[in-house]
């Protein structure tokens, strides 16, 4: 019991030092990029008093962390410690009271613009994980099983090819072939259930190119254990031994692959999104944050999306022990 309080200890601890080093460094880093937000947003007609007010509303006329680098009446440059009087302090008090903060666009909260747009992105990235694991389990099987085939060689070119081509082709090659040409599906939106068809095959199509490798080698590695002579000596048919026994200890990698991987599938669906027009937070973070030097709206996305990350890792330990109870994650 002692053992168990400790482990979730020292998880809660990492995942708030992996969020803290998350967003302080994109803090930094838009707080880096030249241009000025209010000008972003209000354009280049504002006024001086408009800028002002807007700057002093947001708080963008105080220091942006503990200390700036800035000059004096003279010109000449100096280092000057401002203390807990930043914007970057204030950012995480409102975190810990559940306050992510006002869109300097919309006055809306940030937090209620996150959670508008969540389920469109993890609806993606299930469905991309979905089409990715529908595909790599029974090609990896094949070429498992027919290793040094002409299958195998057909499909090991094909999942060399899904890794190698980026989402921005495969995405418009399946609008112009499935959405233009045969008029199949909508070239972007998402208004009907079937328009998460394309984004999901655009996000999943390298995942599961990674997949089906994986699999294959598991699968190869598993079939020359001594359980599988086992229980083919019992008489027990092939495609029993493959997927009840084989497969079940061979998707162990597999399933690390999958957990570390949710975490490309948030970020491909940025690019994915932006596709496909899908609403979700990619497409909010780079219309809406990044394209308009919204600080509050990219601190808000990139957290969501890293708490999510750490999410599906701890999900991804306890898959561990359900497949193999001798599993001990230290």
């Amino acid at each position: 019991m002692k053992h168990k309080l400790l482990d979730l200890a020292r998880r809660f601890l990492l995942l708030l030092l992996v969020v803290w080093t998350v967003v302080s460094l994109v803090t930094l880093l838009i707080e880096l990029v030249p241009g000025d937000p209010a000008t972003a947003i209000l354009g280049e007609q504002a006024t001086v008093e408009q800028i002002e007010q807007f700057r002093e509303k947001h708080g963008l006329n105080r220091p942006p962390f503990f200390f700036s680098y800035a000059p004096d009446e003279t010109g000449v440059r100096h280092f000057k410690w401002h203390g807990s009087d930043n914007r970057y302090i204030d950012y995480w008090r409102g975190i810990l009271h559940g306050d992510m903060g006002t869109s300097f666009r919309t006055d809306r909260p940030v937090r209620d613009l996150v959670l508008s747009r969540y389920p469109a992105t993890i609806q993606l990235a299930i469905a991309a994980l979905l089409v990715a694991v529908a595909l790599a389990i029974p090609l990896g099987v094949i070429a498992g099983k027919n290793r040094g085939t002409w299958l195998d060689n057909v499909l090991s070119v094909v999942a060399l090819l899904g890794i190698s081509l980026p989402s921005f082709v495969v995405g418009p090659a399946l609008i112009y072939l499935f959405a233009v040409k045969l008029g199949w599906l909508n070239v972007s939106g998402r208004f009907y259930p079937e328009d998460i068809i394309l984004p999901a095959i655009t996000l999943g199509a390298a995942l599961s190119a990674l997949l089906t490798r994986m699999v294959r080698s598991s699968v190869i590695e598993e079939l020359g254990e001594d359980y599988v002579r086992t229980a083919r000596a019992k008489g027990l048919s092939e495609s029993k031994v493959v997927y009840k026994h084989v497969l079940k200890n061979g998707l162990i990698p597999v399933v690390t692959i999958l957990g570390l991987q949710l975490g490309v599938l948030l970020a491909g669906a940025i690019i994915t999104e932006k596709i496909f027009n899908w609403p979700g937070l990619g497409l909010l973070l780079i219309d809406d944050g990044i394209g308009k030097r919204d600080y509050r709206l990219v601190q808000g996305c990139v957290l969501v999306i890293s708490v999510t990350y750490i999410f599906a890792n701890t999900m991804t330990d306890l898959v561990y022990r359900w497949l193999d109870p001798r599993i001990r994650v230290s």
